[in-house]
């Protein structure tokens, strides 16, 4: 979800999951710091926030509006991750702190990091560890996600989950795929069920394939899991964020946007966006990427669709989303089901030697330190 929840994104669905509540719940949420839901940062580097890249502080900023700042941390060096766990604790920058272990893509792996980390059980442990340590007194949590291993030969979920929970987290997330899975094919529930009933003392979250809030009542029901974590299925669709509220608080309500609805989010994305870069063509650049989201299912033109795609400025915007047949109905199944990335199962890229052992050497270690440096005195 790099590049698409950033602030202006999370308070669309901020305010789409209070939308979902019934009226009394709605009022005592309204009144309180507590969201209805919990809405995640894009993932930084720890090298990046402990050096103080622009790029990280962007990233890791929050709007007012924000009742729990919750920033996703990345890392592949105890030390480094502890030392930014600790900047982000002494100067009051979160409230959560999530530990991604879940993300598959080359660029990550192949550092060793992300969804094929947890193979180095002991490097694990020492992140984990040293990040709840950090944060121990704190009253600021540490979670995290993770996928079920590399690839099949290689599980590590129920292993992690285990040494996730004596580290002391206070939950932990499956995405029900392999790294080699990608985002192909179907989530393994089955897995997430298996979690749950080895890691009993913290609750364990589920994810993968939730495009509806019926797919989460399934999820919770196959699986017992304690709750859902949603990524691609909100691309587009802030909204569903009120059918998952509503669903879990016994309501029936759904929304179902009609074109004129849709665009009238897309304009106010796009208000939000230049506020928070504060540069009217790098947020409309921004915006691009979510236009084929929002518009899956309408009937709109490719021609239209990459006018869309291209726009520069909030005049073209306007004159575009104008344009449009704005009295369409809510389309239905095309709206609804995958969007994003998904593509086929990958070999996924690794360190040379890195599933010879679960054990790190001297060679590995040196690696990792070369990946993210570490950090005097963490």
């Amino acid at each position: 979800m790099a590049g698409v929840t950033n602030a202006p994104f999370r308070r669309l669905c901020r305010e789409a999951g209070a939308a979902g509540l019934p009226a009394d719940r709605a009022t005592e949420v309204a009144a309180s710091p507590a969201p209805a839901g919990l809405y995640v940062a894009e993932m930084v580097t720890s090298r990046a926030l402990v050096e103080r890249t622009p790029e990280s502080m962007r990233i890791i900023s929050h709007d007012a509006g924000e009742g729990v700042r919750s920033v996703q941390l990345y890392g592949v060096d105890p030390a480094t991750v502890r030392a930014a766990v600790r900047m982000l604790v002494t100067e009051e920058r979160a409230d959560h702190i999530d530990l991604n272990f879940g993300c598959p893509v080359p660029k990550v792996t192949r550092k060793g990091g992300g969804a094929v980390l947890p193979w180095k059980s002991e490097l694990f442990s020492a992140i984990v560890s040293g990040a709840c340590e950090e944060a121990a007194g704190s009253g600021i949590p540490v979670t995290v996600k993770m996928r079920m291993g590399i690839d099949a030969d290689h599980l590590t979920y129920l292993d992690a989950g285990l040494r996730a929970q004596d580290a002391g987290v206070a939950s932990v997330a499956l995405h029900a795929r392999t790294a080699a899975d990608y985002y192909s094919g179907t989530a393994h529930w089955d897995s997430i069920a298996r979690l749950k009933e080895t890691v009993t003392d913290v609750p364990v979250l589920g994810n993968g394939d939730i495009w509806s809030a019926e797919d989460a009542l399934a999820m919770v029901a196959h699986t017992g899991c304690d709750g859902v974590v949603v990524g691609r299925g909100c691309q587009g669709r802030p909204w569903l964020f009120t059918d998952l509220v509503a669903a879990f608080a016994g309501s029936d309500v759904r929304v179902r946007p009609g074109l004129g609805e849709v665009t009238a989010v897309i304009r106010r994305h796009a208000e939000l966006m230049v506020d928070h870069f504060g540069n009217e063509l790098k947020a409309l650049r921004e915006l691009r990427k979510h236009m084929s989201w929002y518009l899956k299912g309408y009937v709109v033109g490719g021609q239209a669709r990459a006018a869309l795609g291209l726009v520069s400025t909030l005049a073209e915007l306007d004159e575009r989303l104008g344009a449009l047949e704005l009295d369409q109905a809510y389309p239905g199944e095309g709206a609804e089901g995958p969007r994003g990335r998904a593509g086929s199962a990958k070999v996924p890229h690794v360190p040379s030697g890195w599933l010879d052992s679960r054990d790190i050497d001297d060679e590995l270690r040196a690696m990792l330190e070369q990946a993210e440096s570490s950090v005097s005195g963490g």
